[in-house]
């Protein structure tokens, strides 16, 4: 029961709980504060922090570690499976296997069973590299997090899944919102 002076609130609806919180309007739009602005320059600076704990000559550089520890975990074998898990298309694939093959990190090998696969192998100085990620950008990625705690870092990244799971869906149904 109510009280006379009391307005009632009448409860949510469904329908108002699914709609779109809109955060962004064109009329007051700041590139500068979106998101995609901020995650970019966030990978960015992880990015070049990286560079600079990679600075021996010849060492793999932030974009080629990635392949190289999918191969070292065993995520890919063909460089069709790498630029997959790499999420990049076959031609910057086969560049960037260039620059490793160049620098001695890892040799392509035709496959004997289907001529038209090629298989990827890291050399000795691959496994070595690749063997060092984890520690660097465990290192670069907690300073990052300076002064966020446990509960905040959990939170962080629950709010980027939610993101990358909401991107995953717009792209799956191929969405064009206006």
């Amino acid at each position: 029961m109510s009280d006379a002076n009391t307005p009632e609130t009448p409860p949510a609806s469904a329908e108002a709980e699914r709609r779109p919180h809109i955060f962004y309007r064109a009329e007051n739009y700041r590139a500068e504060e979106s998101i995609g602005y901020l995650m970019r320059r966030i990978v960015t600076a992880v990015g070049q922090s990286v560079e600079t704990r990679m600075c021996e000559p010849g060492s793999p550089t932030y974009p080629q570690w990635v392949p190289l520890y999918k191969l070292h975990i065993g995520a890919a074998t063909t460089v069709a499976e790498l630029a997959r898990a790499c999420e990049l298309d076959t031609g910057a694939m086969t560049r960037l296997l260039d620059r490793l093959e160049a620098k001695g990190l890892c040799r392509r090998v035709r496959s004997l069973e289907d001529r038209r696969v090629v298989n990827i192998e890291l050399t000795d100085e691959g496994r070595a590299a690749a063997k060092e990620v984890p520690y660097v950008l465990s290192r670069v990625q907690n300073e990052h997090l300076a002064g966020f705690t446990t509960e905040e870092w959990v939170q962080l990244k629950g709010y980027l899944r939610r993101i990358l799971d909401n991107a995953q869906a717009l792209a799956a149904r191929g969405d064009k919102n206006d």
